[in-house]
């Protein structure tokens, strides 16, 4: 969430207490990583299962059931303690009904466009999905609920699910779980580029699945890169980013916690603070060094901070607002006396976190409802988070009348004419002398086209 020096440009004037180490975020596009992906791809879509499988050994040391079979997904939660067992079930329920609602407000609609003229737009479910369930360094036990779960709400028929291989039983009993109950069709123990490839050629006993959703590694985000196109995607997650907007009212404590809750993300996981308080960020940046200190996780959320944290003081809330809108973080987190204000005149973020009650972890978890599948490296700019309407298709048609076509073919006629496409034109033209070019159905038209019938 470096800000470059033409973007300073147009920026009002702010000022570093910390600047981040490392000149922006780390490349996305390793060479080492596309050559590798681009030779496993091709492997595995000339070869099938047998390369699907020859990865599955190298990579993850797994030669088992690649398929958990449909009774041990359902009893993959017996193998959890009962308080993670509920926490699951409540954010696959908050994250179900979040996504049940964005759905309502999807309406299917017709309107005329002209006497005669109808146009309309219905949202049409995608086909098949295959989701992919992270489950590195630390499992992420609530993405089967950001991506399964809100494409059932969608109305997708089919979803399958991958999610690298994990302990004796195939895969992490939680991550099982949380697909489980998000509705998963089939789950299977396969990771990395292997599990996208085969859900994308087709290899798991079903269709090329359609579209392709889920974070992962540099692996797997290089692995969507090349398959968009045959297949749709969600979006290219990079590191997980966090920035936090305060003033004078928010507590130092509260600010450097919820910065470190996502710099323990990755050790390229960028933090930064935007404040209207010098007094603010040095507070922050003494409670960042002292919680650090006693932080387990202190190995990789230390570096993070060390070479991609920054701290930036701005003049007024509106500067706050031109520095936030510029770094375009995936989750932008306000604890000021003005978050309503913040709320009406932010335009770029993943999603947003209202209020010192509101932290990050609550959306990360599932239990805020809102999904974490968010965009990064500062394409919150033109893009949004996984959403139902990424599942849907806006799907328009057009029913026109005889007397409609009376209001449409002159012009269309005309246009065609004009742009040398006599094909075009004869489509109208054909219709325009069913109708009869004297009738009188062609009277509303502008005289300038009703001269020239």
């Amino acid at each position: 969430m470096q800000i470059t020096h033409a973007e300073a440009q147009t920026l009002p004037p702010f000022q570093w207490l910390k600047k981040p180490a490392v000149d922006g975020p780390p490349a996305q596009r390793d060479p080492q990583v596309v050559e590798r992906v681009s030779r496993m791809l091709a492997e595995i879509e000339r070869e099938g299962m047998d390369a699907v499988r020859a990865y599955a050994q190298e990579l993850d040391g797994w030669s088992g059931d690649l398929e958990i079979g449909a009774a041990d997904l359902a009893k993959s939660g017996d193998a959890l303690p009962p308080d993670v067992r509920t926490a699951l079930e409540m954010g696959h329920e908050r994250t179900h009904r979040f996504a049940a609602a964005q759905r309502e407000h999807l309406t299917d609609f017709e309107t005329e466009v002209a006497p005669g003229v109808v146009g309309g737009q219905r949202h049409v479910p995608v086909r098949r999905v295959g989701a992919y369930l992270p489950a590195g360094r630390f499992p992420l036990l609530a993405s089967a609920f950001m991506t399964v779960n809100v494409a059932k709400a969608a109305g997708v028929p089919t979803v399958l699910a991958c999610t690298p291989p994990s302990g004796e039983h195939g895969a992490h009993p939680a991550v099982l779980y949380g697909a489980h109950l998000s509705g998963a069709d089939r789950v299977f123990a396969l990771g990395g580029v292997q599990a996208l490839g085969a859900m994308a050629f087709g290899l798991l006993g079903e269709a090329p699945v359609d579209m392709l959703v889920g974070a992962g590694n540099a692996y797997v985000t290089e692995a969507k890169r090349q398959l968009f196109g045959r297949v749709g995607i969600d979006l290219l997650a990079g590191p997980s980013e966090v920035a936090v907007i305060a003033d004078d009212s928010a507590d130092p404590v509260w600010v450097a916690a919820d910065l470190l809750g996502q710099a323990e993300h990755g050790p390229n996981s960028p933090a930064a603070l935007i404040t209207t308080s010098e007094a603010q960020g040095r507070a922050v940046l003494a409670e960042m060094d002292r919680q650090l200190a006693s932080l387990a996780t202190r190995d990789i959320a230390g570096p993070a901070w060390r070479d991609f944290g920054s701290v930036i003081v701005v003049g007024d809330r509106a500067a706050a607002v031109a520095v936030a809108d510029v770094i375009a973080p995936e989750h932008l987190e306000i604890q000021t006396e003005d978050d309503d204000y913040y709320l009406a005149n932010l335009s770029n973020y993943g999603s947003l976190f209202i209020g010192s009650w509101s932290t990050v972890a609550y959306s990360d978890k599932g239990i805020g409802g809102t999904n974490h599948v968010l965009p990064t490296g500062k394409t919150a700019r033109y893009n949004a988070g996984l959403s139902v309407s990424r599942f849907l298709k806006p799907l328009t048609y057009q029913r026109a009348s005889k007397e409609g076509t009376a209001s449409l073919a002159p012009a269309v006629e005309r246009i065609s004419a004009f742009e040398g496409l006599a094909a075009h034109g004869a489509t109208a033209t054909l219709r325009i002398d069913r109708i009869g070019r004297t009738s009188g159905a062609f009277a509303d038209i502008p005289a300038a086209l009703r001269d020239r019938l």
